[in-house]
């Protein structure tokens, strides 16, 4: 069937298949952002109002500007226009917005590559769920809190108010699942929605409820303002649009009128429909609204309220959040659930791989890859996907989607975005932290404070003392265990909570003071194991051939090969050998390189004969 699309500039849309092109490029847009820009599309060269927009694409979702104005910001990053000197969207001054490029309706047969991009948003925060995503949400696994959250949306139904926080880290597809939620019961439930914000300095009271608030209209909801109106008068106050010509200056209002007003407001609601108060990244709230959802779950009125919180605990923990407290308050009184999203599956990503690319015909083994690669997180594992499909890992042939390369060829690099996620968590440390990850990402996955201290030349005190504090928040490192070395001495050994965190770190760390880094880390190993060094061999020969020491690289390649013939490794035996010969070619002819060039290729020989 011919699919009809429109261009403009070097942009085509095509609303069928829900896709933004530049030439064969895909651009991925969020479903909301690419409703807007459909919007404006349809009314080319003629202003659209805020409020026409808002009641267009959320039609029964109660949003602010702000959720607005990030749908045109992501539409002008994607379009690469310049608001100052629009080419395509034009922003009319507190008005609105009007689409000014000339289109151009085109027929194109040319099949729309955009699989990934169309799925994804179902498991990255964010993003709206569509009839996918709510489908996509079940099958990755979360149909248990869905489960969880009817549970407690059924309490609240008989009036006993309800405290969910629904927690994760970053990419875990918390939002996601909080829309999927709500679209399964909008038809039976008012829902306020308010959105935190990452300030630095004081943050505004009541922002995200203020944030709910303001998004009401009166048009739609002219009964739930009457309410307001009457029964909370200073919170409606801050509100000027809906606050009413004659309402009195309430100075020097109290905390406790503050929750008193609204509480009685919304039970008044919630005795025509059951309300859902949804506050999104709690980890960036005001002290007032965490007084707020504490007055809430400690209420013995009766009312029909749910109030769902997201937030991801790390935030929490490293910037000593009071949310953490108050949760921890409530839930040992039992007036709140904690509902942690926990990693994908291996057979999540299958399904996601089945769904996205159906009928394809990749490897089992590239699922476990993934899996492995990511551990489960959703936005992490969408993220390598499209990797894969924009370094044409992963293509499409007669409607067939295959692996165009060996899996052991398959590099799975860091998604650019991703990177800037983890940065960002990173730039927010001590410098002493990210020193000390810096080096701890050159010792591996597992390293050991003794390792990183060696590799710093820095006090070992001073760096388990740093890394135990960043395992006791969780954050990049897993809490330590105590191991003893050959040479009798007891060391903390850490774990990276995620490869991701490691490869963005290690990157972070200049070539020149790598390589340095690596050759102490090597000697420092040298000396704790003595004449059990092969035990860790293979480790040596990397950290050496990391500093350019490719004397000794060789020395430990050819130990570590040895090692596994002996455990009839084949496979590795062969690859370390490899290893050893490409090094020894960029040595100077000696009987020693001589000698272990022809014991490398006896491994190789032996090892292919076997």
């Amino acid at each position: 069937m011919e699919n009809r699309q429109i261009g403009f500039g070097p942009f085509r849309f095509d609303e069928s298949n829900e896709c933004l092109w530049r030439g064969s490029q895909s651009i991925r847009l969020r479903p909301k952002a690419f409703a807007v820009l459909k919007h404006l599309i349809g009314h080319k060269g003629v202003l659209v109002t805020k409020q026409q927009l808002l009641d267009e694409v959320w039609p029964e979702t109660f949003v602010g500007d702000a959720v607005l104005k990030d749908c045109i910001r992501q539409l002008r990053q994607a379009l690469h226009d310049d608001p100052k000197t629009p080419q395509f969207i034009e922003t009319s001054h507190r008005r609105g917005y009007r689409f000014i490029a000339p289109l151009l309706e085109a027929n194109s047969d040319q099949h729309v590559n955009d699989a990934v991009s169309s799925v994804a948003p179902a498991v990255t925060p964010h993003t709206s769920p569509s009839g996918v995503a709510s489908v996509f949400t079940k099958i990755l696994g979360r149909d248990l809190v869905l489960a969880q959250m009817q549970k407690c949306l059924e309490h609240a139904l008989a009036g006993d108010t309800q405290i969910v926080f629904v927690t994760g880290e970053a990419g875990i597809g918390k939002t996601t699942l909080v829309e999927a939620f709500l679209e399964q019961n909008s038809a039976n439930v008012f829902v306020l929605r308010g959105q935190c914000l990452e300030q630095y300095g004081s943050s505004e009271a009541y922002l995200p409820v203020m944030d709910a608030l303001s998004q009401l209209r009166d048009d739609r909801h002219s009964q739930v303002i009457e309410i307001l109106r009457k029964n909370a008068p200073s919170w409606i106050l801050q509100i000027p649009r809906l606050a009413s010509e004659t309402a009195e200056n309430f100075l020097g209002v109290t905390r406790e009128r503050m929750l008193r007003e609204i509480a009685e407001s919304l039970d008044l609601v919630s005795e025509t429909m059951p309300v859902i108060l949804f506050l999104e990244d709690l980890h960036w709230s005001d002290y007032s609204t965490l007084d707020l959802v504490s007055y809430f779950a400690r209420r013995r009125q009766r009312a029909r309220l749910l109030l769902i919180g997201t937030y991801r605990p790390v935030e929490v923990i490293v910037t000593e959040h009071p949310l953490q407290r108050v949760k921890q308050e409530l839930q040992l009184h039992k007036l709140c659930h904690e509902l942690p999203l926990e990693y994908l599956s291996v057979e999540a990503v299958s399904d996601f791989l089945q769904l996205t690319f159906h009928g394809h015909q990749f490897p089992p083994a590239l699922t476990l890859m993934i899996h492995q690669r990511t551990e489960g997180n959703p936005l992490f594992m969408v993220n390598v996907v499209e990797f894969l499909v924009k370094e044409k890992v992963i293509v499409e042939h007669d409607n067939i989607w295959s692996l165009q390369v060996d899996l052991s060829e398959v590099e799975l690099g860091v998604p650019e975005n991703i990177r800037q996620m983890i940065e960002k968590h990173i730039e927010r440390l001590e410098p002493s932290e990210q020193r000390i990850l810096e080096g701890a990402s050159i010792v591996g996955m597992d390293c050991s404070a003794i390792a990183i201290s060696a590799g710093l030349a820095e006090d070992v005190v001073q760096v388990e003392e740093i890394c135990d504090g960043l395992a006791r928040k969780s954050h990049f490192l897993l809490p330590a265990y105590l191991a003893e070395l050959p040479d009798g001495t007891r060391t903390s050994r850490y774990r990276f909570i995620h490869s991701l965190y490691l490869d963005v770190l290690y990157k972070r760390v200049a070539l020149t003071r790598r390589r340095q880094i690596h050759g102490r880390i090597g000697e420092r190993g040298e000396t704790i194991y003595g004449d059990r060094v092969g035990e860790i061999a293979a480790e040596l020969a990397v950290h050496f051939e990391q500093s350019q020491d490719f004397v000794r690289s060789v020395k430990y390649l050819l130990l570590a090969a040895e090692n596994a013939s002996r455990c009839s490794a084949g496979h590795e035996a062969v690859a370390l050998s490899r290893r050893g010969l490409e090094l020894l070619k960029t040595l100077p002819p000696s009987p020693e390189h001589a000698n272990q060039e022809r014991s490398l290729q006896s491994i190789i020989s032996n090892q292919t004969i076997n």
